[in-house]
């Protein structure tokens, strides 16, 4: 019985042995023996035979011959032999001889499995003062093999692997990477993390990228791990054209918060000096407020087109803290622009703003319904000093708003809403307008809805006429408009008490929002839905654009059409028309998918209008694709066409294989835009990754997966 139990102690010891992690159980786990049969010989020897099972915890060894020598304390184990624990580590093998507590001793004809990705398959291996593994003449891949694919897409062959299972790290001497049993890069030394380490310092995928301005160029990531709630990413980028660029990331996770800080510096002949760089971040504070700011600068306007970045033709920082309650919001905003568009001057446009704002929602006392009660401020600051162009502007604002719906016998629905603004408004650099001025502007409104219900034929029609009824107090247009210049008239906006988009301008007089909802589902799995409406106004709105479809007493149609079928076809259209059909705005939605296919298309054409910037009709098209070839093959297509010009804008085209241990994706991006500042460019990409090392994990798309 001494002697089963010292084999038991041993068994343990392998099975520990086998945890990647090196983590111990607790001495109250208990250990489990099952065998067929239990042979104690006199000499000291004890042999397990027939299915022998060894438990501990949630570390299993299975073996068809256990023999153990109480005397020199080897253990022989005659397989198939399986070593597990969990699904974090597990060897497979013929047979192994062990010795003394498992510290050292040798498995034959194995293969280690790591965390269900990596695979190492052996001739040998060697397990050395409890820590390290040894692996001789070895094959490593995260590629599925099996019968139908016993040549994995690609594999590392190597003379001896060194598994640390302390510090999770595989060591690899004199390894060639093979793509499809064909040998293509050799490396006398490699050091890979095992797929359980979540963070380690190393190399990161490369990729290459070439354009028509920089020519080739090479980015080689590396990952510097600084702790647990720290790393630093260095980016190195060359290009043939001699631009050279070093590019920084660092992110740190703070009990209360995080932060992000990316940024570049780069040498090449467009400039001495360019760069960017963005810093993002979160914080709580006390009284569950929360502290965010997205910071950013770059050197010119064409440096993120010419480097592969997002690019944006206006950049803004901002600084943002904020409080949400059930009922209550409270936030205060700090925000600086700088734009590289070609009409604007930065000297002109309101590069500083701020604005604050406290809304409440309550139940008046007495009256029933929803209240709300909102106090705001706003201001900016051009680095302009002159006068009108120059003007600076602050607002303080006050608004309180009370709206109470009852639901009649009829089912007409009836909403009753009642409220006033007052703002207050200082005014510097214009000598058109007084420097200071304030005006209270009180409304009302009035608004029916009757739901109206029928089903038959399999299909069930709502049909909801709506009628709106707003009156507001006249607006003496003391102040100048500076953030109600743009204003769309669409489903958002029909129904409501004021139009425009800012508090600067607001509508006045009577007037009576019209319209109505249509929405027809078949239980075949389609739906149409239609929204129609227009505004009749007692007096013409002369701050509304042209193009804003309600400058006149009578506005334009808004019509809203959406198709939905069960075949995953979608439709939407939205489009803005007068009485005669003349169209101001049109966009038209479409989208398409099923297992294979997803289509996304975009049609808009805005009727020109000066005071928007649109001096000429736009006309638009937007197409993105994307092609399901199988589970590995994918393609990709966008193409953005300006009909009202002739020519395109942007297009692009990107093919990617993926299978359970390779990505590969392709990209080009051409684009045609061609300014003063900015040239066309044209955009190759190239990333291709080995899963398993860091990279993720499996995808779910497994392309590869054994056949029955």
């Amino acid at each position: 019985m001494r002697a089963l139990h010292h084999m038991r102690a041993m068994l343990a010891g392998l099975i520990l042995a086998a945890a990647t992690t090196g983590a111990a159980l607790p001495q109250s786990v208990a250990t489990s023996l099952i065998a067929d049969r239990v042979n104690a010989r006199p000499d000291g020897v004890l042999i397990a035979e027939g299915n022998v099972e060894v438990l501990m915890g949630d570390r299993m060894l299975r073996a068809e011959r256990v023999t153990f020598d109480n005397t020199t304390g080897a253990l022989t184990l005659e397989g198939p032999l399986v070593l597990s624990q969990g699904e974090d580590a597990v060897i497979l093998a013929d047979g192994a001889e062990l010795s003394g507590e498992f510290r050292d001793g040798l498995i034959r004809s194995a293969r280690l499995v790591i965390a269900q990705q990596l695979q190492i398959a052996a001739a040998e291996i060697n397990r050395v003062d409890g820590r390290y593994t040894q692996l001789y003449r070895t094959v490593a891949s995260t590629c599925t093999i099996c019968a139908s694919n016993p040549v994995p897409i690609w594999q590392i062959r190597a003379r001896k692997v060194i598994h640390d299972q302390q510090e999770q790290q595989l060591y690899f001497e004199n390894a060639t990477l093979e793509l499809g049993g064909v040998p293509v890069f050799y490396l006398p030394r490699l050091r890979l993390p095992d797929p359980t380490l979540r963070r380690a310092s190393g190399f990161l995928v490369p990729s290459l990228r070439t354009t028509n301005t920089l020519g080739t160029g090479l980015t080689v990531p590396y990952f510097i791990s600084l702790g647990e709630n720290r790393d630093l990413t260095v980016k190195p980028y060359v290009t043939t054209s001699g631009s050279a660029t070093l590019g920084l990331q660092y992110r740190h996770a703070f009990r209360n918060g995080e932060i992000d800080v990316i940024g570049a510096y780069t040498f090449d002949d467009v400039l001495d000096e360019r760069g960017f760089i963005q810093a993002r971040g979160r914080f709580d504070l006390p009284r569950n407020f929360t502290l965010s700011f997205d910071l950013e600068d770059v050197s010119d306007a064409g440096y993120y087109r010419d480097y592969g970045l997002p690019s944006t033709d206006r950049i803004d920082s901002s600084v943002t803290v904020t409080r949400v309650r059930r009922d209550q919001l409270i936030e205060a905003k700090g925000t600086f622009y700088t734009s590289f568009r070609a009409g604007d001057d930065n000297q002109l446009i309101p590069r500083l703003v701020g604005d604050a704002e406290f809304v409440h929602r309550f139940s008046p006392a007495g009256l029933g319904g929803t209240g709300e009660l909102v106090l705001a401020s706003y201001g900016h600051q051009r680095p302009s000093s002159a006068d009108v162009i120059g003007r600076d502007m602050a607002r303080a604002s006050v608004d309180l708003d009370w709206k109470r719906s009852w639901t009649a016998r009829s089912g007409v629905l009836t909403t009753v809403s009642a409220g006033v603004g007052a703002d207050l408004y200082a005014i510097s650099q214009d000598s058109t307008t007084a420097a200071a001025t304030n005006r209270v502007l009180p409304r009302g409104a009035v608004e029916l809805r009757w739901p109206l219900v029928s089903r038959q034929s399999g299909k069930t029609h709502v049909f909801e006429p709506i009628l709106q009824l707003v009156w507001s107090a006249a607006d003496p247009r003391a102040v100048p408009n500076e953030d109600s210049i743009f204003t769309e008239l669409d489903e958002t906006n029909l129904f409501s008490t004021n139009l425009f988009a800012g508090r600067d301008r607001v509508e006045q007089g009577w007037r009576a929002n019209v319209g109505f909802n249509w929405t027809t589902v078949s239980n075949d799995g389609w739906r149409l839905g239609v929204t129609a409406g227009r505004v009749l106004s007692a007096t013409p709105n002369p701050d509304a654009t042209a193009a804003s479809g309600f400058s006149t007493d009578v506005s334009d149609w808004l019509n809203t059409v959406r198709l939905d079928l069960a075949g995953g076809l979608h439709l939407i259209n939205r489009a803005q028309y007068d009485d005669q059909f003349s169209f101001t705005k049109n966009a038209l939605v479409f989208g398409w998918s099923d297992e294979d296919w997803n289509v996304a298309s975009t049609y808009t054409w805005l009727k020109a209008d000066s005071v928007e910037g649109r001096p000429l009709d736009s006309n638009e098209l937007v197409l993105s694709s994307n092609y399901y070839f199988d589970n590995d093959w994918s393609a990709a297509f966008n193409w953005q066409y300006d009909l009202s010009a002739s020519s395109s804008r942007k297009a692009g085209l990107g093919l990617s294989y993926k299978t359970d241990c390779l990505k590969v994706d392709f990209s080009v991006q051409r684009e045609f835009t061609s300014t003063t500042i900015l040239q066309p460019i044209t955009d190759f990409g190239l990333t291709i990754s080995l899963d398993g090392f860091g990279t993720g994990g499996r995808p779910k798309r497994d392309g590869r997966a054994c056949q029955s």
